[in-house]
């Protein structure tokens, strides 16, 4: 990593599991903006600076990038499962994603939306704007909750 200067590796003393590790991460780091991705993710070219400028916009905006998926049989890009959808919940508390309604949609497909639930770990956000919300939960030890912690705090 010596070749990328502005990349710092920070290590833990134990293992902490997701939420705290990023929140290390979130402590040290010095850019205006925070951005989550989960490791198995892969950004494409020029995926972060539509983020930003909603971010530039309004400070107080948490930014999801669209996911769309990679075929496991030829590595092609595929849009995610019906077009653009937006995160939702069931009365079990089971992450949905369900369209987006008509009101909501802008002419044009890759105009921003709102959503009431958003992907807890592919994001953006203002690091003051991150930390006046109260970052994540220390106490989320399984993976799934903070999707739903974040949203309500925005709400």
């Amino acid at each position: 990593m010596a070749r990328f200067p502005k990349v710092r590796i920070v290590r833990t003393k134990k293992r902490e599991g997701l939420i705290r590790t990023r929140l290390l991460g979130a402590s040290v780091a010095k850019g205006e903006v925070l951005t989550f991705l989960d490791s198995h993710c892969e950004a494409n070219v020029n995926w972060l600076p539509p983020l930003l400028d909603q971010i530039a916009q309004n400070p107080k905006t948490i930014v999801c990038p669209m996911i769309d998926v990679i075929d496991h049989n030829h590595f092609g890009y595929e849009a995610q499962a019906g077009d653009a959808m937006r995160g939702a919940f069931d009365w079990e508390m089971y992450y949905k994603r369900i369209p987006i309604p008509p009101e909501l949609q802008g002419p044009d497909t890759s105009d921003p939306y709102e959503s009431p639930v958003m992907a807890g770990g592919l994001f953006a956000v203002n690091r003051q704007w991150f930390w006046e919300l109260g970052g994540y939960d220390t106490g989320l030890e399984i993976w799934g909750g903070e999707q739903y912690e974040i949203s309500f705090k925005v709400s």
